[in-house]
């Protein structure tokens, strides 16, 4: 059994040692010198005495941060990846609450890092890469690991603006990566373009059903992402040909048209998505320029390892209409419990709770909010057994699938009725001239106020969404924005948004 990711390196290195494994803007590294250079870093990290500590890598987003993500692995301890453009407030959060043994940086960024409220000790990449390997001393230290030693803690906003810190384990990892390389049939013959941060948990995909399978991440660079027709040439000219990205990065694509530039049919083979709700317009333009590609709308929050639902399109859907997010994964199973903790019936709506082997382990030193969220299954008296309870709201559709609607707290009480603001952004988005839209409630004057990129006046917006909707959940103002904001994750910035109303 492997009790590891680090198994999956030493084995892909040795089947295919020359073969390209990740590449960045400026340098690409086959799986051999990813495997020796994470080994060499592991080395100096057991040499500090470090076994099952928190290691920050605080480096720019490239082929670097995924040798260090393996060296920490490799050496037992556990990392948490610091941006370099996150705001110094958040950094210092993270740090205060991560208490980090070592800091892996380059001599240029520790001048920047010497900033942060942070007096341990450093590990330059640059000199830490090109030292000798103790392979026996990395192996022992493995040895002594087991599989629910963390592998990561990635950081989320937390509600009171104190950052939350994820705990994520090796068995976690390997269930969830298992699944993904199966279901999908990912083999070294792939090519994945990455989208995600490494801070963030889409991430996790890319990386680690990479190492697995043998297969070639490419980091794309994050400028293309505003350039449609560039970002697909890259897919083109790459021969990238799986990508797993929020939908936010597909909507642009497919509001500017730029299949009509970039003929992707003879590339393109999976397009996966996951973090927000991805409108059916926008994927029916996706479907219509590459229809013979398998499309996957993934479900599921940070702590429970990326995804725990999924749904492989294989049917026609209404631009009006909500994309499923499907069905539980493998080993995974779902629990839609109603306000008395029982399971809905029908197409009741309920919050939808999970438990399994792709659960975190808690909130890295909080213990409050751990209790919160991971609790006793109520459906179960007899043994204690953990669930963590999402804060989305759910339903089943007819095929048995489910539907996500909204989070429990984009759920507002206006007018007397209980409305799910994700239900309205549904509505709003099967609109032709709409590419991005959100909704936020302003209890101070009651409002449902609906955000645009689009000049559009409300009451063209209302009757035209009337017959998808009741009265009472039309909005009530509309704001038009130049550009939507959008947050470090690709994601729609709420907060941003909320400061607005």
């Amino acid at each position: 059994m492997k009790a590891n990711v680090t198994y999956w390196l030493d084995e892909t290195a040795d089947r295919l040692p020359e073969k390209t494994a990740f590449v960045d803007e400026h340098k690409k590294i086959t799986f051999r010198e990813l495997r020796m250079q994470a080994m060499a870093l592991a080395t100096r990290m057991i040499e500090k005495g470090l076994f099952r500590k928190p290691v920050v890598v605080y480096l720019e987003k490239g082929v670097d941060v995924l040798v260090s993500f393996m060296g920490a692995a490799y050496s037992c301890n556990f990392y948490s990846p610091i941006d370099i453009d996150m705001p110094a407030s958040r950094v210092n959060k993270i740090l205060e609450v991560l208490q980090p043994s070592l800091v892996i940086t380059t001599a240029r960024l520790r001048e920047a890092f010497a900033g942060y409220a942070y007096e341990g000790e450093y590990l330059l990449f640059e000199d830490a890469v090109v030292s000798k390997v103790e392979e026996e001393m990395v192996n022992a230290a493995r040895m002594r690991g087991i599989d629910t030693d963390f592998l990561y803690v990635l950081f989320t906003s937390g509600s009171t603006g104190i950052p939350k810190g994820v705990t994520i384990n090796h068995r976690s990892v390997i269930d969830y990566i298992d699944w993904v390389t199966e279901t999908f049939a990912i083999t070294e013959e792939d090519s994945f373009g990455n989208q995600a941060p490494f801070y963030f948990d889409n991430s996790i995909l890319d990386i680690y059903s990479t190492i697995k399978s043998g297969a070639t991440t490419y980091i794309i660079p994050k400028n293309l992402f505003a350039q449609p027709v560039p970002l697909l040439e890259y897919l083109k000219e790459k021969r990238i040909n799986t990508i797993f990205w929020v939908p936010s990065a597909l909507i642009v694509v497919a509001k500017l048209k730029a299949f009509r530039n970039v003929d992707l049919s003879d590339t393109l083979r999976r397009v996966l998505f996951c973090g927000e709700v991805m409108p059916n317009k926008q994927l029916n333009t996706w479907r219509r320029f590459l229809p013979d590609v398998l499309y996957a709308n993934l479900y599921g929050p940070t702590e429970i390892t990326d995804a725990c639902t999924y749904y492989i399109v294989d049917r026609e859907f209404a631009d009006d209409e909500p994309l499923p997010i499907g069905i539980p994964m493998a080993n995974t199973d779902i629990l839609v419990l109603n306000d008395r903790n029982e399971p809905v019936k029908g197409d009741e709506i309920g919050e939808l709770c999970v438990r399994g082997t792709s659960l975190s382990m808690g909130y890295y030193n909080n213990s409050e909010k751990t209790r919160e969220a991971f609790v006793q299954n109520p459906l179960n008296p007899c043994v204690p057994e953990t669930i963590y309870r999402t804060g989305d709201l759910v339903k089943y559709n007819a095929h048995g699938e489910i539907i996500y609607l909204s989070r429990k707290d984009f759920q507002i009480k206006h007018m007397g009725h209980r409305i799910e603001l994700g239900e309205i952004e549904t509505a709003v988005s099967s609109l032709e001239e709409i590419a991005m839209c959100c909704c936020l409630y302003d209890e101070k004057r009651q409002k449902i106020v609906l955000f645009l990129e689009e000049p559009l006046e409300r009451a063209y917006i209302n009757e035209k969404i009337s017959g998808l909707v009741p009265e009472y959940m039309l909005p009530g103002k509309v704001i038009t924005l130049e550009k939507m904001p959008i947050n470090a994750n690709g994601k729609i910035d709420r907060v941003k948004l909320k400061e607005l109303l």
